[in-house]
């Protein structure tokens, strides 16, 4: 009797192995041949699934779009909107090592996005779902003001905050007071 492959699965495995190449070796190390030496696959194997590192880096953010989704849709929020927003946002950005990945794999997109019009459709999405966040943010922490302004502000500020940390000019303790800071200045 054949093998039944949990195809979906399988890809799932080699996203999580994209994952741990990065947080170890930076997304310039991301490679077919390191992707497969750290799922323990052979190269061929893997290109059964993706054919290009491209494709596999794809894949890697599409997941890390749908984990962050998840996280948040799952989350139990505090009855304070401050503490709501906060507890949003911080499944969102790089406060401990699994999420500064997952950023690192979704800020990875915006320079290879500018060279490959699949890539830079990843990119997109990522934006376009943190912007409607932070858009659905925005009527919470201020439901009589211009809330398009504050989410566009509100994207601006994580995004940036993100990119410090990930450069290594914040840690994620700053840049949790730093946002916190923020949503108090929006709120007063």
């Amino acid at each position: 009797m054949p093998k039944i492959v949990d195809h979906t699965a399988r890809r799932q495995e080699l996203a999580a192995a994209v994952g741990r190449v990065i947080a170890r070796d930076g997304v310039a190390d991301v490679s077919i041949r390191s992707v497969a030496a750290e799922s323990g696959w052979s190269s061929g194997a893997l290109r059964h699934y993706f054919k290009t590192r491209g494709e596999l880096l794809a894949f890697a953010c599409e997941q890390v779009i749908d984990q962050v989704t998840e996280r948040v849709e799952r989350k139990q929020l505090p009855d304070d909107v401050w503490e709501a927003v906060m507890a949003v946002l911080l499944e969102t950005i790089p406060v401990d090592e699994a999420r500064k990945a997952e950023a690192e794999i979704a800020f990875s997109f915006l320079a290879l996005g500018l060279g490959d019009p699949a890539l830079a459709a990843v990119q997109k999405r990522h934006f376009a779902q943190m912007y409607d966040l932070c858009r659905q943010l925005a009527h919470y922490l201020t439901p009589d003001g211009d809330a398009e302004a504050t989410a566009r502000r509100l994207h601006a500020v994580v995004d940036g905050l993100t990119v410090h940390v990930l450069a290594g000019h914040l840690t994620a303790e700053e840049m949790q007071r730093r946002l916190g800071d923020y949503l108090d200045e929006v709120m007063a």
